[in-house]
């Protein structure tokens, strides 16, 4: 079975840090185009990180840049995002998701976990 599961949201205050992670089953990571994204209440969801098939290219929305970071540990088939100097904006839920190489289409979402911070 396919699935993508994420995991490791909480409640943290501004500045502090959290680690994400999108454990895959069914499929390969590493062969797909990894993706991040988040929705906040009543935004739309938003393109967070990406990480390329061979890993050797990340990028990352404006708003996290230099405190984000997407990574993966292929043994353990999981897409990680390390999140730094947290802000209130960044509260969201949090949802991982893979594509082919080339394409735009998402063919896996996670089911997205919650980050929440706040004082």
């Amino acid at each position: 079975q396919v699935q993508l599961k994420d995991s490791g949201g909480d409640l943290v205050q501004p500045g502090g840090s959290l680690r994400l992670s999108c454990t895959a089953s069914g499929f390969r990571i590493s062969t797909y185009v990894m993706d991040w994204y988040r929705q906040a209440p009543g935004k739309e969801r938003e393109w967070v990180a990406l990480m390329t098939v061979t890993g050797g290219f990340t990028n990352y929305v404006y708003s996290v840049k230099g405190r984000f970071t997407i990574s993966r540990d292929n043994a353990k088939n999981t897409l990680y995002l390390q999140m730094n100097s947290l802000k209130p904006e960044d509260t969201a839920v949090y949802y991982c998701s893979a594509r082919a190489p080339g394409s735009t289409t998402i063919a896996y979402w996670g089911q997205g976990t919650q980050v929440t911070v706040s004082s």
